[in-house]
């Protein structure tokens, strides 16, 4: 037989198998080439109307393969403000002054364009108000006989303040999906982590998403009005951005830079402390992270350098600025560490007793189970409790230790339908937030939820589909845990994966 009929033969066979399982299954899902590309730059930027405060800007759109989602707008080199049109009212500005503007493209997958043309405009001088006539005196009025007050309506009752920390990371991208920080129940809560500010390449803290951090930053801190005890944290780093930590811990010049730069953020936009989360000192995190043997006592000497800034700030300000960090659960974080130094520097850390188990293991298990337990698994095991005790023994003070929670599970597919799931192969797998799970899966035709007996927490199953996740249920647990262990509270990531605020409920009420 001739290759070239070989060929077409494969490639019919091929088209056959596609066309079978497009209509078995409804769709094909091929991957996509990720999208690098750019939009081009705004083009002829101009002023269309101009007042005493406010310049109104118009420019032509730029283009880009998967289309445009936002334009960041720019005043004197700063950013200023995003919009989705392309004509943007600059407010604000101070009378027969001079500004320069630019304007820059993003797309859906945050690719930026190039600038605009710079353009430079004055605004008008003020007006001068007309002279009101002075108004003739009006005849007196004949004295009223004084009303008697009606009873002032008794006051809402506010919401008791929990008796242990509660602490809530707010994840600035949920403002993308319209979760914004005022949907917070911030009676709840005791203090909020920003999540989360980056480092930029001087070593020093920078805001992670400028074109919504500004806008999400006053409205987070415009919580305290309903919650005048409420504190506000700018957490640094996280997964993504911890890749100059060890740089910025490595010398005494590079630490008092950093701290220099931590007091100057939380002083310019009002929070009350700092959170870092440095993911991980000495090894693990992303392989382009920074990293030294030195972390291990560079990350003593940073928080050192930090609480020395913080202090000083805090005498000029009379108030004390909060220190605290979020960190690992594993023994190889605790190694790393130098947990019995490093605890005198903070007012409390949060412990991540998440993500125990997830998508990178061989098989389903459970997200953060709260005690190992007596099951055969094909695979490690690891616990909530586990992780604690490791901190503890390592001489950290149980009332600073704060025991992390997540707001989310772990959804796997094409699961082995053995075990009601659990400790099976599978296909694929996924993070997913709560949210999601009551939606589309919580007491939905043939899902079983299942609770382990040993290891307290739930997980869901309906013979091919397997999630692992909390519950009121296992987050009652976990409190009693708290109070029973003398732990100095509960932390939970995230609140936009909640927006009901079940869980977060469940929290509070465990903590009273």
């Amino acid at each position: 037989m001739k290759k070239s009929n070989i060929r077409s033969i494969i490639l019919a066979l091929f088209f056959s198998f596609l066309f079978i399982f497009t209509s078995s299954f409804g769709h094909v899902v091929l991957a996509a080439k990720p999208d690098r590309i750019a939009p081009t730059a705004p083009s002829n930027l101009k002023a269309v109307n101009i007042t005493d405060t406010s310049i109104t800007l118009s420019w032509t759109a730029s283009t880009d393969k998967v289309g445009v989602a936002a334009y960041y707008v720019y005043c004197d080199n700063k950013f200023f403000a995003t919009t989705s049109d392309t004509t943007y009212v600059v407010s604000g500005l101070t009378p027969e002054t001079k500004y320069q503007f630019y304007i820059m493209a993003r797309d859906a997958r945050y690719n930026i364009s190039p600038a605009s043309n710079v353009i430079y405009e004055t605004t008008h001088p003020a007006p001068i108000p007309e002279p009101v006539p002075e108004p003739e005196p009006a005849p007196a009025p004949e004295p009223a006989p004084e009303p008697t007050p009606e009873p002032a309506p008794e006051p809402e009752p506010t919401p008791e303040s929990p008796a242990k920390k509660v602490v809530g990371y707010y994840a600035a991208w949920a403002a993308y999906s319209g979760y914004l920080p005022t949907q917070i129940d911030a009676g709840k809560l005791t203090h909020i982590n920003y999540a989360f500010a980056n480092i930029g390449s001087d070593l020093k803290l920078t805001l992670g998403y400028p074109d919504i951090d500004v806008n999400n930053i006053k409205l987070l801190n415009s919580l305290k009005q309903t919650n005048p005890n409420l504190k506000t944290l700018i957490s640094v780093g996280g997964w993504s951005w911890s890749g100059k930590f060890s740089d910025a811990a490595l010398t005494d010049a590079t630490r008092t830079a950093f701290a220099d730069s931590c007091v100057a953020f939380i002083k310019q936009y009002g929070f009350d402390g700092v959170d870092l989360d440095w993911e991980y000192p000495v090894s693990g995190g992303l392989s382009t992270n920074s990293r030294r043997p030195e972390d291990k006592q560079n990350f003593t000497l940073l928080l050192q350098k930090i609480r020395e800034k913080l202090d000083a700030q805090g005498t000029i300000d009379n108030k004390h600025y909060l220190l605290t960090i979020a960190g690992g659960a594993s023994y190889s974080y605790v190694n790393n560490v130098e947990m019995s130094k490093l605890a005198q520097y903070l007012d409390y850390a949060t412990i991540m007793t998440y993500d125990l188990h997830g998508t990178w293991d061989k098989y389903t298990d459970l997200h953060a189970p709260l005690y190992l337990n007596n099951d055969t698994t094909p695979q490690y095991k690891t616990s909530v409790d586990s992780a604690v005790n490791a901190w503890l023994n390592a001489s950290f003070p149980v009332d600073k230790l704060v025991l992390g929670i997540p707001f989310y599970g772990y959804i796997y597919s094409s699961v082995t339908n053995s075990n009601n799931g659990l400790y099976q192969t599978f296909a694929g797998a996924n993070s997913i937030s709560y949210q999601s799970i009551v939606a589309n899966y919580l007491n939905k035709p043939g899902y079983t939820r299942y609770f382990h007996s040993q290891s307290m927490v739930p997980w869901l199953f309906d013979g091919s589909v397997f999630i692992s996740y909390e519950d009121s249920q296992s987050i009652n647990v976990k409190t009693n845990y708290i109070h029973t262990k003398n732990l100095g509270g509960a932390m939970a990531w995230e609140l936009s994966q909640d927006p009901s605020g079940t869980l977060l409920n469940s929290i509070y009420n465990g903590m009273k």
